[in-house]
């Protein structure tokens, strides 16, 4: 069995003849190993088609960074979804770039509406500060009117009105601040609203 140079007589040893290698696996091949949960396979897949994905992605996306976070989406879809893939509808590359660029439309079309929601939050924030800003200017000139008006009362009935409604006394604490009685310093107001009324044209 052993001939002259020492080498193995395979022709009489028929079950040491030497093994073809087995062909490259496709593919469709790793998408079924991967649908039945096989990690080497899966990192196969990975090695021999990312740069394809994240190429369709990158072309939609635009963002590197968020072509890269798509990317790894559309392969933890393949590692979920594998087991649905039918070979009989279609090549695996194809089914994966479907699974590709849907996950990018998708990003894309999330980007956008993110886009507008916070244009639509700043222009609501435009208008209440806009609207905020025109409500200050006219309490600001209502306010000076009143000012106004109150300079035409006489001085009892602006310190009686100062004291009631800006210092937030009541007639009981306004007359003993004035040592006046109560039912005076309640004429001074009545008869100084009525002015105030007046001046102001409030109905």
């Amino acid at each position: 069995m052993v001939g002259d140079r020492g080498k193995v007589d395979t022709m009489r040893l028929p079950w040491l003849r030497s093994v073809e290698p087995l062909a490259p696996s496709t593919h469709e091949d790793l998408i079924r190993l991967v649908a039945l949960g096989d990690e080497a396979a899966f990192e196969e897949l990975y090695d021999e088609v990312s740069s394809r994905v994240f190429g369709l992605v990158r072309r939609v996306v635009r963002d590197p960074a968020q072509s890269q976070e798509v990317t790894q989406e559309v392969f933890l879809d393949i590692w979920q979804q594998a087991a649905r893939f039918d070979a009989d509808r279609g090549r695996a590359m194809s089914w994966i770039l479907v699974i590709a660029h849907r996950r990018a439309v998708d990003r894309v079309r999330a980007s956008q509406a993110s886009m507008d929601r916070d244009l639509r939050q700043g222009i609501k924030e435009y208008q209440e500060s806009y609207d905020d800003v025109a409500d200050t200017v006219e309490t600001q000139m209502e306010s000076e009117r009143v000012q106004r008006a109150l300079k035409t009362l006489t001085g009892p009935q602006e310190e009686a009105i100062r004291l009631a409604y800006y210092g937030g006394y009541t007639h009981q604490e306004v007359a003993e601040l004035l040592k006046i009685p109560v039912g005076t310093v309640k004429t001074r107001i009545r008869d100084g609203m009525i002015r105030l009324r007046d001046r102001l044209g409030v109905a």
